[in-house]
């Protein structure tokens, strides 16, 4: 493994990060779509649904970094890519940003564990509902867009 910027010249190399010249245009449905996950996961986790909660605030995490990719004018091919893409593309916002993006990866994993085994907790829906919920806010300031 090299470093971020070096993974994601091989992302690109690869085409699981390509240029999407109209990503600009999609930054605020991106940004909507996370927020009504975020809303979604609030609602499940009311319920005692954690497993849903989970995957919602994921969900949340994911379409928020699609656009801070799309205002770049990338698309992802993959989560893992999205990934490498956001924490290169944004490395400069310091390093609170940069432990969201991590946030974003354990989300990834906390919601493959629900869906796939099974495995999910209070505990971790909260927390991730409350990191989806600080990177979507750092996304929007970094995008100059407010809710």
């Amino acid at each position: 493994m090299g470093t971020v910027d070096q993974e994601f010249q091989s992302c690109l190399s690869e085409n699981r990060v390509t240029v999407f010249a109209d990503g600009p245009k999609l930054v605020d449905r991106q940004l909507e779509i996370a927020s009504d996950d975020l809303a979604e996961a609030a609602a499940s986790a009311a319920r005692g649904a954690w497993k849903w909660s989970t995957i919602q605030s994921y969900y949340s995490m994911y379409h928020t970094a699609r656009a801070l990719l799309f205002a770049r004018s990338f698309r992802e091919k993959n989560h893992r890519c999205l990934r490498i893409a956001i924490a290169s593309l944004y490395a400069r916002e310091g390093e609170e940003f940069a432990s969201l993006v991590d946030d974003f990866n354990l989300g990834k994993q906390l919601r493959e564990n629900a869906g796939y085994a099974d495995d999910f907790s209070e505990n971790g829906a909260q927390k991730l509902m409350a990191s989806a919920r600080r990177f979507l806010e750092a996304a929007r300031t970094v995008l100059g867009r407010h809710a």
